[in-house]
């Protein structure tokens, strides 16, 4: 397979650099050394392993990308940028109909959708790119599916713990209370408790010192009315190259969709582990 060219957004936050260091070295792509950045960042070089990527603040976005099409063709672009940049990066990519992976969380995720099913683009879009949390998050959409009012009556708590940089409420815990809303479950997404705070996090939720810049703790406890039941779901991930894995899967996945044309198509991470056809 020839490789897919990339283009990275997000560069220098740390998911940015993780995922450009790793691939970088996977002979499956070509990081392209043109990438994007929020404001106020400075635009120089950033090493990543060796490699120089150079990254343009936002006035210059549409500029880059534009002169990236007529200079190298098609690409994919990863983004892992901020939560405040969701919606105008993607509106962006669509308006350029260049296919695309949010790995980002937050902004308007309805919006989100609708920027690329009216448009010319197709796009990867999830709340968390690591695989086994996808697998869960697909047992647990089956199960909302299939078995409506299975926890009727149940009490929810939901805790979650990031790393301190992380602006906004995980994604993932709020796709997980809508499984459980449809499974019956009263609770509101404004309920999740999330965890920022190192020193909480170091000795009460006990993540190793190590990790307090990178992690990411879930559990959901479910309690029957009578208290005599209780159910949990626990998912603990150290470090962030885990969602490298998911990431790229999900870039050949876009690129095969795009040899069969598939355009204004929104795609899942299950989508990717399925390797569903468009």
């Amino acid at each position: 397979m020839e490789p897919v060219k990339v283009v990275m957004s997000g560069v220098p936050g740390k998911m940015g650099l993780i995922i450009s260091r790793h691939m970088v070295k996977d002979d499956r792509f070509i990081l392209l050394p043109q990438a994007l950045t929020g404001p106020g960042v400075p635009e120089k070089a950033v090493d990543v392993g060796g490699f120089g990527l150079l990254p343009a603040g936002p006035a210059r976005h549409r500029e880059v990308l534009s002169g990236l099409l007529e200079k190298e063709g098609e690409f994919i672009v990863v983004d892992y940028s901020h939560p405040t940049a969701v919606n105008a990066n993607a509106e962006l990519y669509a308006s350029l109909s260049i296919p695309f992976v949010m790995g980002t969380t937050g902004g308007d995720r309805a919006a989100l959708a609708r920027a690329v099913e009216n448009s010319g683009a197709s796009a990867v879009i999830a709340p968390n790119m690591a695989k086994p949390i996808v697998g869960l998050t697909a047992m647990m959409e089956y199960a909302a599916q299939n078995f409506p009012g299975l926890f009727k009556g149940y009490k929810l708590a939901v805790r979650e713990s990031h790393q301190k940089g992380k602006a906004d409420t995980s994604g993932t815990a709020r796709a997980m209370v809508s499984y459980f809303n449809a499974m019956g479950v009263d609770f509101p997404v404004e309920a999740i408790e999330s965890e920022r705070d190192p020193d909480r996090q170091r000795f009460d939720w006990k993540i190793p010192l190590d990790h307090l810049g990178g992690h990411g703790y879930h559990t959901y406890t479910l309690t029957s009315p009578d208290g005599t039941v209780t159910v949990s779901f626990t998912h603990n991930i150290l470090g962030r190259d885990v969602y490298y894995d998911g990431t790229a899967d999900a870039v050949i996945f876009l690129k095969s969709r795009l040899r069969e044309r598939a355009r204004g198509k929104v795609y899942s991470m299950t989508d990717v582990l399925r390797g569903k056809r468009a």
